[in-house]
């Protein structure tokens, strides 16, 4: 049973997305005064804490509310709005469709409205399209902007539009909230399905501007869930969509577009990147798109090097295969690429067309597959036995004549494998040893298609005062040219080997 659905509609900048944020107790939709900034649905699960009346032990009810642009966005007392100064007026109806979907497919609307700017004619051509659509008993006006009781004079002027009193809000001060999630809470009664479980996978898209990643959104949704436009930069924010495919639930993430640039064009633009980048953190796998009718730029090959820098698994998907010329087979494509995004020479490759859905499926899949590589956790006894046989084959060398010995080995982590090796001088492992052994691991290994992150340390001796008192090799210092994935940097602490660890002889 799915969850009751909670549309959030009105003119630009009367402070939905701030709305929305409130209500999910987090940043979900960028705020800016630019009208206009949100485009797509936006969309967050949302718990409500039931009234301060309601008996003890009374559940919280679960929603999930959307977020919509701004009707008639970019035609505002007849100027086209856009924060590069382009001529967007073809958005407009792309953004009112997805407002209609919106409303369609939603149990509650929430109609906002701004108290002190009072009812525009705006305000009224939206309220009219609402009662046209015969939706009017599912409709909640909100008068947001409602900082003090001085102001909700001007918030009740919202009941000439024919929809109901209005309930004054400020989205920013929290004056009101409270009261207006008891009535969402009352209204979503016979509504609630079951708490959503969390999905089996997060899927980050990722790209440069106009490489097709709300396409592929759309393939898997098979409707227009975002917009897509052959204007670059459509995508604002990251928009969260909730999917299943055989049984297997995941959300793809679907991110502003990249373009190549020295510096941002506005607030909006920097808000955007910083939204793609926690996208790539928080999700368990990525989809790079390249655009096969492109050569591979330099946004592609820097998205790749922060995808290596956060140690995230990736599918490459190689989107407009269908466009590409007959004379360009898939293996000369793929020795191209492998050439170009170097460092995921070990990631796999899926050929797609997002226009026809072709492919898609098989993006997906292998991204579980990553996601199974990289939740691997391998026994030290196992790891001993590779790493040695691996050493015998070819060892690091070094010019001082010192052979390298690897005294303990343990993988530390998941997500990504972590592996921590104590060995006698940590400089002999690192560089292009350093690359041969990530290689040597990925293919003794079930970790042949995933980031692998090593960690050389060096025992120090004991000190007279742990002789004394008999303590372990409490003493580890970590040697190694590689920082902490983002957001993990706990899991890279080396603790000392316990009893159980196997030690790796030269015999």
């Amino acid at each position: 049973m799915s969850l009751p659905r909670v549309a959030i509609v009105g003119r630009p900048n009367v402070g939905k997305s701030s709305l929305l944020n409130r209500l999910a107790r987090r940043r979900v939709s960028i705020v800016d005064p630019t009208p206009g900034v949100t485009r797509d649905r936006v969309s967050a699960i949302i718990e409500i804490e039931p009234p301060s009346k309601t008996p003890k032990g009374t559940e919280s009810r679960l929603a999930e509310i959307h977020d919509t642009g701004g009707w008639g966005v970019y035609v505002v007392d007849g100027a086209h709005i856009d924060d590069a100064g382009k001529d967007l007026r073809d958005l407009t109806e792309d953004i009112e469709f997805q407002i209609k979907e919106a409303m369609d497919k939603s149990d509650l609307i929430v109609y906002v409205v701004d108290a002190q700017s009072g009812i525009t004619h705006l305000d009224e051509t939206v309220a009219e399209m609402l009662r046209k659509s015969g939706v009017s008993d599912r409709v909640l006006v909100v008068a947001n902007k409602v900082d003090s009781r001085s102001w909700e004079a001007h918030g009740h002027e919202a009941a000439a539009l024919g929809l109901g009193e209005a309930i004054c809000i400020s989205s920013t001060s929290g004056h009101g909230i409270r009261y207006f999630t008891d009535i969402l809470w009352k209204r979503l009664e016979g509504l609630t399905g079951v708490r959503a479980d969390d999905p089996d996978m997060k899927l980050a898209i990722i790209g440069k501007r106009n490489a097709g990643k709300s396409s592929i959104t759309n393939a898997l949704a098979g409707e227009n869930r975002v917009i897509v436009s052959e204007i670059a930069g459509t995508t604002r924010d990251s928009v969260d969509v909730q999917f299943e495919i055989d049984g297997r639930s995941f959300t793809a993430i679907d991110t502003a577009g990249v373009r190549k640039q020295k510096s941002f064009a506005d607030d909006i633009e920097y808000y955007a990147y910083r939204r793609m980048l926690q996208s790539i953190r928080r999700a368990d796998v990525t989809l790079l798109l390249v655009d096969a009718t492109d050569r591979v730029s330099q946004v592609d090959k820097k998205l790749a090097m922060e995808l290596q820098r956060q140690f995230k698994p990736t599918v490459i998907v190689v989107n407009k295969w269908d466009l590409v010329d007959d004379s360009v087979s898939p293996e000369d494509y793929l020795d191209y690429l492998t050439k170009e995004l170097r460092g995921l020479d070990f990631a796999p490759i899926v050929f797609v067309s997002a226009l026809e859905g072709k492919g898609i499926n098989d993006a997906v899949t292998m991204a579980f597959n990553l996601k199974s590589q990289s939740e691997h956790r391998e026994t030290t006894g196992k790891l001993n036995t590779v790493i040695k046989k691996i050493l015998q084959d070819r060892g690091p060398s070094s010019r001082l004549g010192t052979i390298a010995k690897l005294l303990y080995v343990s993988q530390i982590a998941v997500k990504p494998p972590t592996i921590a090796m104590v060995v006698n001088e940590p400089g002999m492992f690192e560089g292009q040893y350093e690359r041969y052994l990530m290689n040597r691991l990925r293919e003794e290994l079930p970790y042949s298609e995933i980031p692998i992150r090593l960690l050389f340390t060096k025992r120090k001796r004991k000190s007279l005062h742990e002789l004394k008192h008999g303590q372990k090799d409490a003493t580890i210092s970590e040697h190694t040219r590689l920082n902490p994935p983002a957001g993990q940097a706990g899991d890279g602490a080396i603790t000392p080997p316990d009893d159980r660890t196997t030690p790796i002889t030269d015999d």
